[in-house]
């Protein structure tokens, strides 16, 4: 059972050792849920940084993440959220894990302040 949803950021965060690992890691130990686009995001940075796929399985896989598809009711709420979100600069896949963290009604985490204060009704942890 997933206790936080991870933004691509947080999980950056923890694999980079950045500022807010130290939540980051808290949460994944205490079970954490991804969205399959934000995965796709962290494995995305990773490769750009040359890292080779077997070497992002190693990273990622013993995480136990609790990978989430992007399915038509979270395509449906990220794409509604657009209007709401689009004055903060939201992405895709930031609408993304947000509609997951709405969905499963569990907080998220991420290094983006500009989640922090946005109406959604979704507890937003900003690690840095």
């Amino acid at each position: 059972m997933s206790s936080h949803v991870l933004d691509a950021s947080a999980l950056l965060a923890l694999l980079n050792q950045e500022p807010g690992a130290e939540q980051v890691a808290a949460a994944v130990a205490g079970g954490a849920a991804i969205s399959a686009v934000n995965l796709s995001e962290v494995v995305a940075k990773l490769s750009e940084a040359g890292i080779p796929e077997a070497p992002i399985h190693e990273a990622l896989d013993p995480l136990g993440l609790d990978i989430v598809d992007f399915d038509a009711a979270l395509a449906y709420r990220a794409g509604l959220w657009r209007p709401l979100t689009k004055p903060a600069g939201l992405s895709l896949g930031d609408r993304a894990c947000l509609s997951l963290a709405r969905h499963l009604n569990l907080p998220t985490l991420t290094a983006d302040r500009s989640w922090a204060g946005l109406p959604l009704g979704i507890t937003v942890r900003v690690i840095r």
